[in-house]
């Protein structure tokens, strides 16, 4: 195996450089405004609207799934063969718990957890009857010298027969189920190869050699022409340019895009990432061509194909999960509480003014996708504003009395906690403008051509720009640029430690109304 020479790497340490100037928005960048796509890209487009189940979701649920059900067996045998007095079912219960923890941790050990495993299940039978048969001998130890009177034999030979059959009859259905959903998409990654020619061809056919492979390919970009590069590769047709990829990829849910071009095409490269950053997939950059080997932590892998990694989605798989159940929680507690400001806003709108209580707005939302945010109504109906192309300022004459003070308190944004729980947003992130908000006669985007790239995660009722005072109008080109900038550093550096702090000091800094109005 080849290493590079200083100068070699050198080229993949400047490409990585230039890389974290892009995520960071140091660099200039161009401009991401859709391109209509062609009738064919929007066709296959539309085919992968639905979202498809994440693997890594679907592995940890299967982690749970069987902790319970190992669980659930050692409990029931032991009711029905071994019953313990009332006093002592909870140290039982505890130890199978601990018994049945050892078994998953064990089973992850093994493998037994990877796609592959699950998918072929007569292949990783031994080592899974290896893991069960661990873990049961270690809890059934532990249960003889905890408890005072001895286990039945009988009762730990059916216990371990059981777990057992279960363990391997219950993997013969996931593995039936799993190459079922591959084959009708629910379960799969879906890909988009960026470059067309022999690179992409070869790419193309090592993806598709691979065992248990759970990638989709959905279609091939590329901006040259069909001279230089062929409108089918590889049985897949070449859907359009670089500029419409984004607009596809926005349409479709897509989770990822692979680059097939030479790592020393590096202006090309960077060229393509300035325009598909603000995308909300993994971007990889295959090395499968290349004949230079670097260290093999300097690689991920799609199989045995190997990548670099450019960017990564942000807040994905688990992550995503834990922000959402964070979001639900706390959006019930928050409505509990305020339900008494919510009617007293509510009633204080319409006794007024007239027109209806709340003012429904289109805005950005996950992946540029408009959504509909609710607010209670704080101008009069016949001056409102549903663009927000003029923005409110102070002593705007469009607001009611009742509308300033909601405005000034935030009262008025109270209502989206109801958007929160239908999942259009979250509680935390980067606020959502107006579909066609501007400042001047330009929008945002016209200002900060890294505009788009908020919309990788969902928008929030409050954002870390808010608290960091970055509130009401944007009526210059350095507020745009402050908020945009603190939004990619919360996407960036998010946690739900963050999200917490940002929570819970979003009423402090509500008390600094200057750019409230």
């Amino acid at each position: 195996m080849s290493q590079p020479n200083k100068s070699e790497q050198f080229d993949v340490e400047d490409l990585r450089r230039k890389v974290a100037e892009i995520r960071a928005g140091e660099e200039k960048q161009t401009p991401a405004n859709a391109t209509a796509l062609n009738p064919l890209a929007r066709q296959i487009a539309e085919q992968f609207r639905d979202d498809s189940t994440s693997p890594t979701i679907l592995i940890g649920q299967f982690r749970l799934f069987e902790l319970a059900a190992l669980l659930a067996i050692g409990l029931l045998v032991g009711a029905l063969m071994a019953p313990v007095e009332a006093g002592g079912f909870l140290a039982r219960f505890a130890l199978i718990a601990a018994g049945s923890t050892l078994t998953v941790l064990l089973l992850q050990i093994a493998d037994t957890y990877q796609i592959p495993s699950l998918r072929g299940a007569n292949r990783a039978a031994r080592r899974v009857f290896t893991g069960w048969t661990i873990g049961f001998l270690a809890t059934a130890a532990v249960l003889y010298l905890a408890e005072s009177r001895p286990y039945p034999l009988a009762a730990l030979l059916v216990w371990f027969v059981a777990g057992a059959g279960f363990l391997l009859l219950e993997r013969q259905l996931t593995a039936f189920a799993i190459r079922n959903w591959a084959r009708n998409g629910v379960m799969e990654r879906r890909a988009v190869i960026v470059g067309g020619g022999e690179p992409a061809k070869q790419l193309v056919r090592q993806l598709e050699a691979q065992p248990d492979n759970d990638i989709r390919i959905c279609g091939i970009f590329d901006d040259r022409n069909s001279e230089r590069s062929p409108t089918v590769v590889a049985g897949y047709p070449k859907l359009g340019t670089f500029a419409e990829l984004v607009e596809f990829a926005r349409l479709a849910r897509i989770d990822m895009l692979i680059i097939a071009l030479p790592a020393s095409a590096e202006q090309r490269i960077l060229q393509l990432l300035r325009k598909l950053w603000v995308l909300p997939v993994d971007i990889r950059l295959a090395a499968h061509a290349n004949r230079l080997r670097f260290r093999p932590r300097s690689y991920s892998h799609v199989g045995a194909v190997p990548m670099f990694d450019i960017f990564d989605k942000p807040i994905r798989d688990w992550d995503s999960v834990a922000k959402r159940i964070f979001d639900i929680v706390f959006s019930v507690v928050a409505i509990v509480l305020l339900w008494p400001v919510m009617l007293g806003a509510a009633i204080a709108v319409k006794a007024t003014s007239k027109g209806p209580v709340l003012f429904r707005q289109k805005r950005h939302g996950f992946n540029n996708e408009v959504i509909e945010v609710l607010k209670f109504r704080s101008m009069y109906t016949n001056m409102g504003d549903q663009t927000a192309i003029r923005a409110v300022t102070k002593g705007d004459p469009r607001v009611t009395p009742v509308g300033r003070f909601l405005r000034k308190s935030s009262v008025d944004e109270l209502p989206q906690l109801f958007n929160v729980l239908r999942g259009e947003l979250s509680l935390v992130g980067p606020r959502p403008h107006a579909v066609h908000a501007q400042t001047g006669d330009r929008k945002y985007v016209d200002v900060v051509e890294s505009y788009f790239a908020r919309h990788r995660v969902k928008p929030g009722v409050t954002g870390w720009a808010q608290i960091n005072g970055l509130r009401g109008e944007l009526d210059s080109d350095e507020k745009i640029r402050a908020r945009t900038a603190y939004d990619l550093d919360y996407i960036e550096n998010w946690s739900l430690l963050f999200d917490l702090k940002i929570l819970f000091l979003t009423p402090i800094r509500l008390l600094n109304t200057d750019n409230a109005y």
